[in-house]
């Protein structure tokens, strides 16, 4: 069995949990053992599934097959510090413990904990899909720069001093390869689904675009648009909402011309706050019909 995975990213405020929430539950309600794991600090999934959830893996009531973590970026970098440090207690004195635990202080430690807990899950073959809601744009392409700078790092520092801002060297080029692995399934379109969440307004839109050609550079390609938080049809009698109305089409239409290859979905907004199992089977149901997503 290959895992496959699920990034959704997009501006802060477009929607990413609700649309990877309500794809979890999908998947969960198709019988596939699902995770969904948030690396974005703000994100609250024990909010929209009404539960709570927190730094550790979570069966999620009311779905057979999904279960949820909210990775917490302080304990990710303890843990990391931990597990990095954990070879060298055996073998090294109290002082040297102490240089390395100084090395592992600044904030590309934080930035490597938080890359090392999203791979943890690149790596499992215990589910048949993991779904990563993951921090705004700009912070998710940074964390998935970060093993090309690292590996550049690495290397001009094992020639140096051998020493780097995440600790000693040889700590650490033990991870390289999974690292590396982890890249090469993000780069896999046929196991990797690259999802941007978008709004139907002119700047969503363009950061939509400049960030997805961001992620060509690094060789991940983007393989769905989910243009949300579009006003239903039937409001278009009240001429108000019938120009909103026409203006979102416009986007909707300028998404498609923006990424012709790719396929663009729309979600409506609806009468009452999505959050709640019930609430993502139903949004669900308008996302997924038709889309051949079922399998």
């Amino acid at each position: 069995m290959e895992t496959k995975f699920i990034l959704f990213s997009g501006k802060g405020g477009v929607g990413k949990t609700s649309m990877a929430s309500t794809t979890a539950v999908h998947y969960g309600d198709q019988g596939k053992k699902t995770l969904i794991v948030t690396t974005d600090p703000a994100a609250n999934l024990s909010d929209v599934f009404e539960q709570e959830i927190g730094h550790k893996i979570t069966k999620i009531n009311g779905v057979e097959n999904l279960h949820a973590m909210e990775i917490n970026p302080d304990k990710a970098t303890e843990e990391y510090k931990e597990r990095s440090l954990a070879p060298m207690r055996e073998l090294f004195d109290e002082d040297l413990i102490k240089v390395a635990e100084e090395q592992l202080s600044g904030p590309c430690t934080e930035e490597m904990a938080a890359f090392d807990k999203f791979i943890d899950f690149m790596d499992t073959d215990e589910y048949e899909v993991v779904i990563f809601d993951t921090a705004p744009t700009g912070h998710t392409i940074r964390l998935l720069e970060l093993p090309v700078d690292w590996s550049k790092h690495i290397e001009a520092s094992s020639k140096g001093s051998g020493q780097t801002c995440m600790g000693p060297v040889a700590l650490i080029q033990d991870s390289k390869k999974k690292y590396d692995d982890a890249i090469n399934k993000l780069r896999d379109f046929s196991r990797t689904d690259f999802v941007f969440v978008m709004q139907p307004e002119q700047t969503s839109l363009e950061e939509t675009i400049r960030s997805s050609e961001d992620l060509e550079d690094i060789g991940i390609k983007t393989t769905r648009v989910i243009v949300n938080g579009l006003i239903p049809n039937e409001e278009a009698i009240n001429p108000f909402f019938k120009k909103k109305i026409d203006r979102q089409q416009m986007y909707v239409a300028k998404a498609k011309e923006s990424f012709p290859h790719i396929s663009i979905q729309t979600m409506e907004l609806f009468d009452s706050e999505l959050k709640g199992v019930e609430m993502f089977r139903k949004s669900g149901s308008k996302l997924f019909k038709g889309s051949g997503q079922d399998e």
